[in-house]
């Protein structure tokens, strides 16, 4: 279990003293938890990728983390609490080791007490802290987590949980909720935080203590105790089986990482990677606050039957972070025929002649297992699919070829050895090291190639894993130019340990290029970059804590068939000067330096009702500007609401893509 943030607050002054006292079940260890720990401690030292030694220094950093899980934005615990906590820093590896985790409870009931204390007492006095808050008064909330400290007293506390809870009924009094409606959507808030607080028991508090020790060594090491086993196993990558979303938890948000290409949450609404889920609710009942919620919990309330729908309250990435909007999505099963690679043709004019541009769009790298031990010799793969859909396009006397792999976060590992090996000979295509040093080589066996022409492959930075392992291979081998943007950087390879309890999910290996280049944390580095509204900062494996640092081994024996760094120079200059004028890649690019304007180096929100809706107008009013002046550039109608916006044309980037083929074409003659 992992409490991110519960945002409370009592009105300012209402102090909090140790006099207080409100009933709860004090937890302590579980004596079948000590055989886990132990066989935690002996994997992690043997089996992870690094071999790192559960020392001192892992238990600096998992105190830490363990605080940040339960308190990470440092709304219960106080400065003297974290004092007299001190003593235990060096003590989580020592409690891992011996299965003795006492440690771990201690700190946690001293947080439980604080935390059902104000929780009591915010819910007696929440129809009044409402009804005093004053929206034309100038002060703001600082959200930037670097200015966050840890309170010195309880007024310096309850300040902070006074303005959290006004910028909540600030936001709901915005989307036209009245008093009443605000004070009962906060009072729901509170009463279902505490009881899913009742509701936690010792193995939630095992799994929190277990899991500061995991993400010290990397952010994709994780316990996972019986109930959450369940669930990730059931849920694949924390997949929502009704919507197909993958969510992580980010502090106290439950943010969007990516759409599952295909599912209902990419082809029925506008959420996108990075947009923050603050409340879920079922089709006509009340939507409940999932801010603090235990990411498994915010699973449950999703996934539901298939044709029933959820509404999902956002705060989109895209905007100024402080407006909330509402969306329904039909929660519906995502299909092997819904994820399967697709083709069509773009055509590009060039000196009076028309060119025709294959494009295959792959949404993910499958294989259907269950046909194949069925003995179905006409079993759907992504490199089967592929391959067919090259023959169909060839026929067609294309002059290239473009494989989308834009938001294909992975898949099989065959299949993406397989799918690289239809444009080279038989050659290595990855390289695997493991914690031993031992490195194995994949690559294609079938000396046969499906496509020899000219070739892009489209990237952003939600292509990752198996994606960045086709577009690292065939830039290396200089068989495709790589277009877009900055991949995301996932190189390491997972697998899951049963324990006793639960499951162990631990980093065994790293991928590497044929080069010797890790695509860990860098990812793959595009030849000609794109203009992209995702922020490679905040998505992506650097973005994560702790990750695994890049690094080479030797390369491997490879041909290279086309020099296309000495041609980037020329093919760069010339896709600058088309995007300059192109209607849509200028939309792109104003709205990238608006959004910077407007939120980089942003530390804090006014809580001023007046400020706050100039500040939604005027974003929704520059936002019709620059859609509308797009449209004129296209000769297409204006529009005159937000809600008349559609997305941008994506076919724009298919198409600036055809022309640097084209390009590229030109200089190769």
């Amino acid at each position: 279990m992992n409490y991110k943030n519960l945002f409370l607050c009592l009105l300012m002054g209402a102090t909090l003293s140790a006099s207080n006292t409100f009933a709860y079940t004090e937890l302590k260890p579980l004596e079948e938890n000590q055989k886990v720990s132990q066989q935690l401690v002996e994997m992690l030292e043997r089996v992870h990728y690094n071999k790192t030694a559960i020392d001192d220094e892992i238990s600096l950093m998992a105190f830490d983390k363990y605080l940040s899980s339960l308190d990470p934005s440092k709304s219960f615990f106080l400065q003297s609490d974290i004092d007299s906590f001190a003593k235990y820093k060096l003590t989580f590896d020592d409690a891992l080791r011996s299965g003795d985790t006492s440690v771990a409870y201690v700190i946690y009931n001293v947080f439980l007490d604080h935390l059902e204390i104000r929780l009591d007492q915010l819910l007696k006095t929440l129809p009044s802290i409402v009804k005093n808050f004053d929206y034309t008064k100038k002060e703001s909330l600082t959200i930037d987590p670097d200015d966050i400290q840890w309170a010195q007293t309880q007024s310096e506390l309850d300040e902070v949980w006074r303005k959290r809870i006004k910028n909540r009924a600030l936001i709901l009094n915005m989307n036209g909720k009245s008093e009443e409606d605000i004070i009962e959507s906060l009072t729901r808030r509170y009463k279902n935080q505490l009881k899913r607080i009742e509701q936690t028991d010792a193995m939630d508090i095992f799994q929190i203590f277990a899991n500061s020790i995991t993400l010290s060594l990397d952010p994709h090491t994780s316990y996972f105790a019986p109930r959450a086993s369940e669930t990730f196993n059931i849920n694949m990558s924390l997949s929502l089986e009704g919507i197909g979303a993958v969510l992580q938890q980010e502090d106290e948000d439950t943010k969007v990482v990516r759409l599952v290409p295909g599912g209902p949450a990419a082809t029925q609404s506008d959420l996108a990677p990075n947009d923050k889920i603050i409340s879920v609710g079922q089709d006509g009942k009340d939507m409940i606050d999932v801010v603090g919620m235990r990411l498994d919990d915010v699973v449950d309330m999703i996934r539901g039957e298939r044709d029933t729908v959820v509404n999902l309250e956002i705060i989109p990435s895209k905007g100024n972070g402080q407006t909330s909007k509402i969306i329904s999505i039909i929660r519906k099963k995502v299909k092997l025929e819904d994820q399967s690679a697709q083709k069509h043709i773009v055509e590009v004019e060039r000196e009076g002649e028309t060119y025709k541009i294959g494009v295959i769009k792959l949404p993910t790298f499958y294989s259907d297992f269950a046909a194949i031990q069925a003995g179905d010799k006409n079993y759907k793969s992504s490199t089967r699919d592929t391959k067919k859909l090259i023959e169909e396009l060839r026929k067609e006397n294309i002059s290239g070829l473009i494989l989308d792999l834009r938001g294909n976060g992975g898949g099989s590992l065959q299949e993406a050895n397989a799918l690289a090996g239809l444009f080279i000979p038989a050659g290595p295509t990855v390289q695997i090291r493991d914690a031993s040093g031992r490195v194995n080589i994949l690559g294609d066996q079938d000396r046969s190639v499906t496509y020899s022409g000219p070739m892009a492959i489209l990237v952003n930075r939600m292509s990752a894993s198996a994606s960045e392992i086709v577009a690292g291979a065939l830039q290396d081998y200089g068989r495709s130019l790589i277009l877009g943007g900055q991949t995301f950087g996932k190189g390491t390879v997972q697998v899951l340990q049963p324990l006793d309890k639960g499951q162990l999910k631990i980093t065994q290996a790293k991928f590497y290029r044929v080069s010797g280049d890790s695509t860990q944390h860098k990812g793959v580095i595009p030849d000609i970059a794109f203009p992209s509204l995702l922020d490679e900062k905040s998505v992506g494996e650097s973005a994560l804590e702790n990750p695994l640092p890049w690094d080479q081994i030797h390369e491997t024996r490879y041909p290279v068939y086309w020099d296309i760094p000495s041609m980037t120079s020329k093919l760069t200059k010339a896709h600058e000067d088309r995007i300059k004028k192109d209607p849509n890649f200028i939309s792109v690019l104003e709205q990238i330096d608006y959004i910077k304007e407007k939120t980089e180096g942003i530390k804090s929100i006014s809580l001023n009702k007046q400020v706050r809706t100039e500040q939604q107008e005027t974003g929704e009013q520059d936002e019709i500007a620059r859609e509308n002046k797009r449209r004129r550039a296209l000769g297409l109608e204006e529009v005159e609401t937000i809600d008349d916006i559609t997305p941008a044309d994506e076919d724009s980037y298919e198409r600036e893509a055809g022309e640097i083929l084209l390009d590229f074409i030109t200089l190769n003659q």
